[in-house]
C-alpha cells in the first residue's frame, strides 16, 4: 500500500485530548474478547461503540456489558464506522492477520490478543502495515507491562546481578483450556453461528463442534501450547535478554494422551539457541500429573524465577538468602491496557508494539516448524529467514 493510502487511512483519527472518551470496537467477543474489554472499560476512558463476533450468543453476552455497543457479523463492517478510534482483536489466531491489516488500513489502533500470527509470514505484512498507516499497535503480551516483571529486570537483568546467562528455561504444564469439551448446546450448529465464517482462509471441512469450540487443540486454527503458552514466556525472555531473534529451533513431542482427533501435540519440548550464546527451553504437557508455569533465567551469579503472582532470586553462595517478591494484587492485563490507551493519546509505542508482537510469535513458530518438520531449523537471525535444509 502506498503512501496516499496511508494519508487516507491516518485521516480517519481524532486526535484526542486528555479528557476525550475513546470509542472502541471488540472483535471476537467469546470468554477472552469479553474479558479484556472489561478492563477496557473499567478505566472509564473508553466507551464500547461496537461489537462483532460470528456467533449471535457472543455478541448478546457482550452487550449485557456494553449495552448501546453496535452489533456487527463481519469486522469490515465494524471498521467502516468512522468515529471509532480503535479496535480490540480478539478473534482465533487464524483471523489476526487479516483483521488487523483491514483495521489499521481503516486507520484504527488495535490492541490485538497474542500470538499476533498464525504462521511466520504473516508477521512482517503486519509490521509493515502499522508502520505504514502509523497505527499504534500493542500485541497482549501483558508482561510487557507488569510491574513486577519491570522490576526484576531492572533489578537482577540490567544491573548484571545474574552473571553471565547461559540457559532461560520456560514451562507451563496442565493448561486445561486445550482441552476443553464442547457442550451439549454446540452439538448442532446453531442458527446464529456463522461457521463458514469462522473458517475463514481455512479448507473447508462441515460443521465440528469440538473445532469451533476448542480451536486450540488444531494447528489448522493456531499453534496449539506453542504458540498460546510460550510465546508469552519467550517474549519475557527476549524483553530480559534485550535480543529478539533466535538462530536455531528443535523440538519433539506429539499427541501422547489425548486421542480426540486434536492435531496439536498435547506434549511438546522445544529448544531455541540464541546468538547471545544461550538456549531457552519450553516444556509443556496437559495431563494433569503436573501443573504450573514459569520463566527461570539461569547465570553464573544466581538464578531468578518468575511467573505472574511473584518473583524469587536465589544468589549463589554458602548461606545465600532468596529474594521473594510477590506481584501487585490485580490482573496484570489491565496495566498493559491502560499503557494502550495512553499511548492511543500521545502516539508513542506500546510496550508491547506490533514489531515486539512478530518476533516473539516467529520465535514460537520456529519451534512449531521444527516439530512438524522433524528437523533442527536454523534460522538467518539477520535477515529473518530459514535457511535452506
Amino acid at each position: 500500500m502506498g503512501g496516499a493510502a496511508a494519508m487516507t487511512a491516518a485521516s480517519y483519527s481524532r486526535v484526542l485530548g486528555a479528557n476525550d472518551t475513546i470509542q472502541l470496537g471488540v472483535i471476537g467477543t467469546g470468554d477472552r474478547g469479553t474479558f479484556v474489554m472489561g478492563h477496557f472499560m473499567s478505566t472509564q476512558k473508553v466507551h464500547v461503540a461496537a461489537v462483532c463476533d460470528i456467533y449471535g450468543e457472543h455478541i448478546d453476552r457482550a452487550r449485557t456489558k456494553a449495552t448501546d455497543a453496535r452489533s456487527f457479523t463481519d469486522h469490515r463492517k465494524l471498521l467502516e464506522e468512522k468515529g471509532i478510534d480503535a479496535v480490540l482483536i480478539a478473534t482465533p489466531d487464524h483471523w489476526h492477520a487479516r483483521t488487523a491489516i483491514d483495521a489499521v488500513n481503516a486507520g484504527k489502533d488495535v490492541y490485538c490478543e497474542k500470538p499476533l500470527t498464525r504462521t511466520i509470514d504473516e508477521g512482517p505484512r503486519i509490521v509493515k502495515a502499522a508502520r505504514i498507516n502509523e497505527r499504534v499497535f500493542q500485541v497482549g503480551m501483558q508482561q510487557r507491562s507488569g510491574v513486577h516483571y519491570l522490576r526484576a529486570k531492572h533489578e537482577y537483568l540490567d544491573s548484571g546481578r545474574l552473571g553471565k546467562i547461559t540457559l532461560a528455561r520456560t514451562w507451563w504444564h496442565g493448561n486445561t483450556y486445550h482441552l476443553r469439551k464442547a457442550p451439549a448446546s454446540l452439538q448442532t450448529q446453531p442458527s446464529n453461528l456463522d461457521w463458514a465464517h469462522f473458517l475463514g482462509p481455512v479448507r473447508w471441512r462441515d460443521w465440528d463442534p469440538q473445532q469451533y469450540y476448542n480451536w486450540r487443540a488444531y494447528l489448522d486454527y493456531g499453534g496449539g501450547q506453542v504458540t498460546d503458552l510460550f510465546t508469552h514466556w519467550i517474549d519475557v525472555v527476549h524483553m530480559f535478554m534485550n535480543q529478539d531473534v533466535p538462530k536455531s529451533a528443535s523440538a519433539a513431542g506429539g499427541v501422547y494422551a489425548y486421542k480426540d482427533g486434536r492435531t496439536a501435540p498435547d506434549t511438546i519440548n522445544v529448544l531455541l539457541e540464541y546468538p547471545g550464546d544461550y538456549t531457552a527451553t519450553f516444556e509443556a504437557t496437559l495431563v494433569p500429573g503436573i501443573k504450573g508455569e514459569a520463566v527461570e533465567m539461569c547465570g553464573t551469579e544466581g538464578r531468578l524465577l518468575i511467573d505472574r503472582q511473584h518473583y524469587e532470586f536465589h544468589p549463589f553462595g554458602r548461606d545465600a538468602q532468596p529474594v521473594i517478591v510477590k506481584a501487585e494484587p490485580y490482573d496484570l492485563t489491565l496495566d498493559h491496557v491502560r499503557n494502550f490507551l495512553e499511548c492511543v493519546r500521545t502516539r508513542k509505542r506500546p510496550n508491547g508494539d506490533v514489531l515486539i508482537g512478530h518476533r516473539s510469535a516467529q520465535a514460537s513458530h520456529l519451534g512449531n516448524i521444527a516439530y512438524v518438520e522433524k528437523r533442527r531449523i536454523d534460522f538467518d537471525h539477520v535477515r529473518e529467514e530459514i535457511l535452506p535444509f
